[in-house]
Parts: C-alpha cells; structure tokens; sequence
C-alpha cells in the first residue's frame, strides 16, 4: 500500500497552485478587484456570486455555499479523489508526489486503519451473504437483484455474537480498532469483560464516503425484531448528521446531477437504483440537518424530499421543511412529495415502474406551498383571527428565508392567504432581511469581534483562519486554553500551528484538517466574511479577543465574581482562600 503523503508537500501544492489560474482554466472568471467572480459552475445562476480569492487561496460561492482550496475545487468539479487530486496538481507543477516511509513500511494516514478495518469487514459481510440462502432470499423477496447487491456492496452479518470479533480481533488492540470502528460493543455487566458483535443476523448495507471508502454501516433485521434498522455509532471516521447513502454511488452513475432525491431508507435507495432512478439518497436514521443541505447543494440545485403520505410522513417532511428554510434562495428548488398510504419509494416503483414513479415527481409540492398549507391547516381562514394567527405562525419561518426573489415571492404567496398587501405584511411582521448583497460585499469599516453573529470563540477561529500571521502576535498560546471547553482545544492547536508557521495561508491552514471532524467546519468558518480586513491590526485584534475570551473562561472570571460576592457580602473562609489563591496565580496578559 501506498504511504502518507506528507503535510509539507500538501502545503507546497498549495502554496505553489495559482488557483485563479486552475479554476479560470474550468470556468470563466472575471476581475473584480483584488478578487476574481463568476457564475458559480456547483449550481444554476444568473449573477455572478462564485468568488475566488488569490491570498487566501480559497473559493467560495455566495449562492450555494460551495468553498474550498485548489484540492477541494478538482476534488468536486473534477469529481476526484483526493490521491487524485493531489496527483493532477503534482503534475501541473511538474512535481513527483512523495510518500513517507519509515523502514517498516508505509505509514498510515490518520484514520487509515479504521477505513482498512472497515474495508475487510465489508467484503467479509459481503463473502458471508453468498453463503446465506436466508439472507439472499429476504433480498430477492424485496426485489433487490444480484446486481444491485454487487453495486451498493451489500452483505449479511451472520447470526453471532463474534463472528467479527473471532475474524478481526486476535489482540487488545484490534479488539479496540474494532470498538472505534463501531463493528463491536464493549460489554458492561457485573464481572464482565470484552466485547461481541454489534450487528447479527442483518443484511448490511455498507455507508461509503465521497471517495468510495466505507465509513460505517446499516444493518436491517431480516425477521420480525428491534429495532428494525441498526446504524454504526457516532465515530472518528462517521458523523451521521452529516453521512448520506447513496450520494457516492449516484455521482458516480450521473456525470451531472439535475435533482436529488431524498428517501428514508437503505432498501428504497437501492430499489430506486435498479430501477433506473439513480438519483436517490438517504439521511441515516435522522432529520435533514443543515450539513446534509449544504452537500447536497454543492452537487445539485433540485432536491426533492419524499416521504409517505402518513401523519409520521408529514411530521417528518414538516422537520426537513425547518432545517431547509435557510437554503431556499435563488436558483434553488426545494419540493416535497407524499407517496400514497401504505407505499414507501421501495414497494411503490415496484409496483408501478420507474416511469410512473417518475412522473410523481412532477406533482411534488414546492416548498411555499407545503409551509402555506401546512400553517393554513392550524388557522381558521375565514375570520380575521384566523389569518393574524397564520401571519403569527409564518412569522418566525419567513424571518429565516434568505433575501432576494424567493423571499418576496413566498412573502406574496402568504399575503394572498392573510388577505393583506405584501409590503404591508412585511412591514408588520418585521421579517424582511437585509436587502440582498450584489455578489460579495464592499469592504468597509471594520467591524469589532463583538459585534459578529458568531460567539467569540468561534469569531477568534475565524480571525486566526483569516489572518494566521496574526499569532506573531502572542508569545505562546494563553494557559486559559487548555481547559475542557468545547472549541479550546482547536483554537489551541491552531494557534500552535499558525505560531510555529505563521506565513501558512487560509487553504495551508484548512488543508491540514481535511480529515478530521473539526475540517469542514473550518472550512465553513474560512469561506465567511472576515470581520477584520486589515491584516496589519489583526495580531493586535487577536491578543484583545483572547483578552475577552480569558475574562469570559478562564480563572479572571472566577476571580471577577469573587469581587462582585464581596460587595454584597462577607467572603467566607473558604471563598477567601480560593480568592488569594487566583491572585496568586494570574498569569502574564495573553499578547506576552
């Protein structure tokens, strides 16, 4: 196997790629002073809203969301894997990819054993549902051919408590491999020890990341039992409010995507693929959340959301309905369809063929109409209290639509119900956003970290993102950082990186998290608007912000409410103490 490619190469691709250059050979950029713009090539638009910016090395489309560096560019217009797209810029710049070894072999990517692991118990899944004449006749009785098992990788997970255990295990340490790959569960009760097999007796449909790896699994009960599905836990390598089924195997049947559609379960997926609808995917045993929009938008400007036409139906297209309100913007189509009762995606293309099925989706309801009808429902139309009431339910939902054509027109759409003017409307329910930026906004005065939308530690992380030479700045990272607080630990560790290299870039920067939980959230965080533009000023910007953040979590707190008691009343003898001894130990001011 192939060795690590090491982080300093990773870094010289960056620092070396002209990414004007590379996505100006793919799409038509046009100046726009010290950046560059053009129609977004991730989704459908008239005005330019993609911008592409030479010092942070980083892209980021207004419209849509999509953002990256160089890699991330090749790896979602290209469609390739990041081996590959690390060797298409390697060969741009004439350059041979290296690769670390350390005498006793390649070493391993972090993570790199979880997807080996991971990789073997699929086939090991797949070798044992060729052995099963229970498990291959539940899938023929499904309509689920041979073919459609090869393609989505599908397997059986023998009836036993530790036929993965007995085949992977062998040591402390795999049987711990194992436990962080979620394939065994370690047991719990009195005078108990090890581990067995989280998934028996199910037919498993392995979960495979955007470069093919397997990442988790689902595994569905072939008897009567529950639950009746069975996801992979929460681990380094799966994060299932983030994980789609399906989303791999439809980019690689479709060279564009037109519209997704979005299904409830495995067996719906691979049926509708059969068929011939190869554009289906699923959520993993959870609502759509915001994450889940956000990739499904960078492959397509169509989602249709499908659900059966059951009260547990409409509550659940009422919970995708919330998270997707912040998506709905220009350019974009959000619908929903419900299927008839007692029929899910899997039985009904069965039943009725890919064409009929097909021609559902034509009556899917635009997302303005299923929030209309739905909020009419719960209001009396007919009396003036009814329609304030639905104007009041309405209230909060418009407020969190995006400015622009799709806001107006939803605001119209509502208005005909409550049978008053749209801008009168507007104006009473207080919900019109800001008007719409033309593109990406004029620099302007520059705005204090307190004054952003972000808490201040996360508008610290965006400054450091921004700005890493701002770390030159600090003598050393605050001591307040190494508490338990959730976001310290990454604020640490990229105030160590950015001190140790503080000429890295935006992308440098994000580069060395792409495969870990915390990256593409960095990666959200690099692709927003700085709120300090002036580089010169953002060490000192930093060290204050840090300041703020020691006050607000760190022992000068503790030491500030002491004060406070004080001045009500007598400070007892423990609080005394504890009172010198955070004098005792205030550290230096975190600038050094």
């Amino acid at each position: 196997m192939a060795g690590r490619i090491p982080q300093s190469f990773i870094d010289e691709l960056i620092a070396r790629t002209d990414i004007v250059e590379l996505i100006g050979g793919r799409v038509q950029l046009k100046r726009a002073g010290r950046e560059w713009k053009a129609c977004c090539p991730f989704h459908a638009e008239k005005t330019p809203s993609f911008w592409v910016s030479p010092d942070k090395q980083f892209y980021h489309c207004f419209g849509c969301g999509a953002h990256g560096t160089a890699l991330g560019f090749l790896m979602e217009h290209d469609k390739l894997p990041f081996p590959d797209a690390v060797d298409e810029l390697a060969s741009r710049l004439g350059l041979e990819v290296p690769r670390e070894d350390d005498g006793r072999g390649a070493r391993t990517r972090p993570g790199e054993e979880l997807y080996d692991l991971l990789a073997q118990v699929s086939q090991f899944y797949r070798d044992t549902l060729r052995e099963s004449a229970r498990a291959k006749k539940y899938l023929t009785d499904r309509g689920i051919t041979p073919e459609t098992c090869v393609k989505f990788a599908i397997g059986y997970a023998p009836n036993s408590w530790d036929a993965v255990l007995k085949r992977f295990g062998g040591s402390a340490e795999r049987e711990r491999l194992l436990a962080d790959a979620g394939l065994v569960i370690e047991r719990s009760g009195k005078g108990e020890s090890g581990f067995y097999d989280r998934f028996r007796d199910r037919v498993m449909f392995p979960i495979r990341d955007a470069r093919g790896r397997v990442i988790a699994f689902g595994g569905r009960i072939i008897d009567e039992g529950e639950p009746k599905y069975l996801n992979s836990p929460e681990t380094p390598l799966f994060h299932k409010g983030r994980e789609l089924y399906g989303l791999y195997e439809a980019r690689q049947a479709l060279r564009k995507i037109e519209r997704l559609l979005v299904v409830e379960g495995y067996v719906d997926v691979a049926r509708l693929a059969q068929a011939g609808i190869l554009y289906s995917v699923a959520t993993l045993g959870t609502a759509t959340t915001t994450e889940h929009l956000n990739r499904l938008f960078r492959v397509t400007s169509e989602l249709v959301f499908c659900f059966d036409g059951d009260r547990a139906g409409r509550a659940a297209a009422w919970r995708a309905l919330e998270n997707a309100l912040e998506h709905a913007r220009d350019g974009r189509q959000l619908r929903f369809l419900f299927l008839p009762e007692g029929h899910d995606p899997d039985t009904l293309v069965g039943e009725e063929g890919a064409e009929a099925f097909e021609a559902r989706l034509a009556t899917a309801q635009p997302l303005s109409e299923f929030l209309v009808t739905q909020l009419a429902s719960q209001a009396n139309l007919a009396n003036v209290d009814g329609r304030a009431r639905l104007a009041e339910l309405a209230r909060p939902l418009l407020a969190r639509v995006p400015a622009g054509v799709y806001h107006e027109l939803l605001l119209e759409r509502l208005a005909q119900e409550v049978r008053m003017p749209a801008g009168r409307l507007a104006e009473l329910l207080n919900a019109r956003p800001e008007k719409p930026r033309a593109g990406r906004p004029a620099p302007g005065r520059r705005t204090p970290l307190s004054a952003g939308r972000h808490p201040l530690l996360t508008q610290v992380i965006m400054l450091l993102l921004h700005h890493p030479s701002a770390a030159r700045a600090l003598a050393e990272p605050p001591a307040f950082l190494h508490g338990d607080h959730k976001g310290f630990a990454v604020l640490r560790e990229l105030l160590e990186m950015a001190k140790a290299e503080p000429e890295l870039s935006t992308a440098q920067l994000i580069e060395r998290w792409r495969e870990r939980p915390e990256g593409a959230r960095l990666a959200e965080l690099a692709a927003e608007e700085s709120l300090v533009r002036d580089g010169r000023a953002a060490g000192r910007d930093l060290v204050m912000a840090l300041k703020r953040l020691a006050a607000e979590f760190g022992p000068d707190k503790r030491l500030n409410d002491l004060i406070a008691i004080s001045r009500e009343r007598k400070l007892s003898n423990e609080e005394q103490q504890e009172f010198q001894r955070l004098l005792g130990d205030r550290g230096s001011p975190a600038g050094g």
